[in-house]
């Protein structure tokens, strides 16, 4: 294409202007594996997760937002995963960034007792 434009005899940018713009508000509908209530009576979910991907932290990122006092947890089935091939961070270091308790394997006890 930059050839064809060159050929023409055209000035032209290639990729140096960001237009922002705002995606279209949506409704959406979250399901939670698991809500418990806690020996003190506090409720908290619990998401069980195997793969952690991008659509499922933004949309955790957007529920905390929108419901902060949410207790959220996660319980991965190795938090040591990389949240992508070519990122450093790891499933529970964006939890420990985010501010959500995580766990590996098994709901823990305390998580219970509380």
């Amino acid at each position: 294409m930059a050839q064809q434009i060159e050929r023409l005899g055209r000035q032209y940018r290639y990729e140096d202007e960001v237009i922002p713009y705002l995606r279209p508000a949506r409704n959406s509908r979250y399901t939670p594996d698991f809500i418990i209530t806690t020996r003190s009576g506090k409720t908290i979910y619990v998401e069980t997760k195997g793969r952690f991907l991008t659509e499922d932290r933004q949309k955790h990122l957007l529920i905390k937002k929108q419901y902060p006092d949410m207790d959220l947890r996660f319980v991965f089935s190795n938090s040591n995963n990389r949240i992508s091939k070519r990122s450093k961070t790891t499933y529970a270091k964006w939890c420990e960034d985010k501010g959500f308790l995580y766990a590996d394997k098994y709901i823990p006890q305390e998580w219970l007792e509380e």
